[in-house]
């Protein structure tokens, strides 16, 4: 077995489970720190109760996600040593940012919010969830700046074999990371909408609190609303970085093979499942359209995968079958986000029309694992892009039965940490409001 195949599979194991938390985490807060304003500003007792019915949902959900990311860091010194060794100039000190900047400053505040209730003054409780939010969303730009640079590295020098940083402010300003960023954000705010909606959704169709739902429900959907249009903007934009740095990925998300200016957008398009060139179906073609989504440009060339070497070429059909998906389920989320918007007033007469919504909750979760599965097999065969090979970036005196044991406990461990997060997670949200507690979410 090849260690390095098992150590890839380890770490798609955490990442993929870590990462269903963390999307709610960052959108939730600022959902919480909306209705806590609301409650501030007003005196409502509602929107208290918003705030607390949500803050229990959010406290589990942030705790599972610090249990299982803990595990990925290691991975990097146990799983990753030569790549450690060869970046870790420039990806430990951006970790290291993460760690002391934001998540310290969001594991603190979120002590005095959850155990703050009718202790601490509410403008400084309200201020409490706002810094929570705020470290929330600043920790994923540290985590993704860092994936940004083994995706585009920039701001570095090889000194003695490894890459050394040059310039911080290059590694800052990398317009890689800086569109993943905002890309993941606006999708863990559409996330959030569509939890929330749903949520909402199964409360109001057994008739129990409608008004409280009705509430949550209406912020929910501004939330889809919104942030659904924006992360197609953002997703386009990302498109567009990636078809300038990674040309090979973008190839493989569209499974263009030939070179090409004005490349027409095929609607249906089937590419082979192997590495063999082409495709099985290329129907109903959009003239110039690839181009224009590559450089807003029509006439613009666009890289075909025969122009690529060969052995750096990542495999294409799950790229382009999960990229095909992905922007499916984003066309999905936008009509039905503007469905709900034009319908908003008769939200609590829907009857089964509510199970649209519950239906919906796990969609917005496939859509991102979708997105780093484009994200991350769209890189291969590189671990830094361009600069070293996932091959080259194991540790050598790791067996792959040592590797294979801990995967298999990471299987079992996650497997039961996720069965935990689900039930926890669903009888916070089914449980009725009037059941919280005052002081204590």
């Amino acid at each position: 077995m090849d260690p390095i195949i098992l150590s890839r599979l380890q770490f798609a194991v955490a990442t993929i489970v870590h990462f269903f938390y963390v999307p709610l985490t960052i959108g939730l807060g600022f959902f919480i720190a909306i209705m806590e304003t609301r409650y501030v500003k007003t005196g409502d007792e509602k929107y208290k109760k918003q705030a607390q019915f949500w803050g229990r949902i959010f406290l589990i959900n942030f705790v599972l996600g610090v249990v299982t990311g803990i595990a990925l860091e290691f991975q990097f010194g146990t799983n990753w040593a030569l790549y450690s060794r060869f970046v870790g100039d420039i990806f430990g000190s951006l970790l290291a940012i993460e760690a002391t900047l934001a998540f310290f400053l969001e594991s603190t505040f979120i002590g005095i919010w959850a155990f703050g209730w009718n202790r601490v003054p509410k403008k400084a409780h309200l201020a409490a969830i706002w810094l929570v939010a705020f470290a929330g969303s600043i920790s994923a730009l540290w985590i993704l700046l860092a994936n940004g640079f083994m995706q585009n590295p920039v701001g570095y020098k090889i000194v003695d074999g490894v890459a050394k940083l040059s310039s911080f402010t290059e590694v800052l300003s990398n317009p890689y990371g800086w569109w993943m960023y905002v890309h993941t954000v606006f999708g863990a705010f559409v996330l959030t909408g569509f939890v929330v909606m749903g949520v909402s959704a199964w409360h109001l169709f057994v008739g129990r609190s409608v008004d409280f739902f009705t509430t949550s429900f209406k912020l929910g959907s501004t939330f889809a609303l919104i942030f659904s249009i924006g992360l197609a903007l953002a997703g386009h934009q990302l498109g567009q970085v990636t078809a300038k740095y990674q040309k090979s990925k973008f190839a493989a998300m569209e499974s263009v093979w030939e070179t090409q200016t004005g490349a027409d957008m095929h609607i249906l398009k089937l590419p082979h499942f192997t590495r063999e060139e082409g495709n099985v179906l290329e129907a109903l073609p959009l003239p110039g359209f690839l181009s224009f989504l590559a450089t807003n440009d029509f006439d613009a060339e666009v890289v075909g995968m025969k122009d690529i070497p060969a052995e750096d070429r990542p495999l294409v059909w799950p790229i382009f079958y999960s990229f095909r998906l992905m922007v499916g389920l984003g066309c999905l989320f936008i009509l039905v986000a503007v469905a709900t918007f034009v319908a908003r007033g008769m939200v609590a007469s829907l009857g089964w029309g509510l199970w649209v919504y519950i239906l919906m909750i796990p969609l917005p979760y496939i859509a991102l694992q979708l997105g780093w599965l484009v994200t991350e097999l769209g890189r291969q065969p590189w671990v830094v892009f361009g600069l070293m090979r996932t091959a080259e970036a194991g540790s050598p005196p790791v067996d792959w039965y040592q590797i294979l044991l801990t995967l298999l406990a990471m299987i079992g461990i996650y497997g039961a940490i996720t069965v935990a997060g689900f039930v926890l997670m669903i009888k916070s949200a089914l449980n009725s409001p009037q059941n919280q507690v005052e002081h204590y979410v």
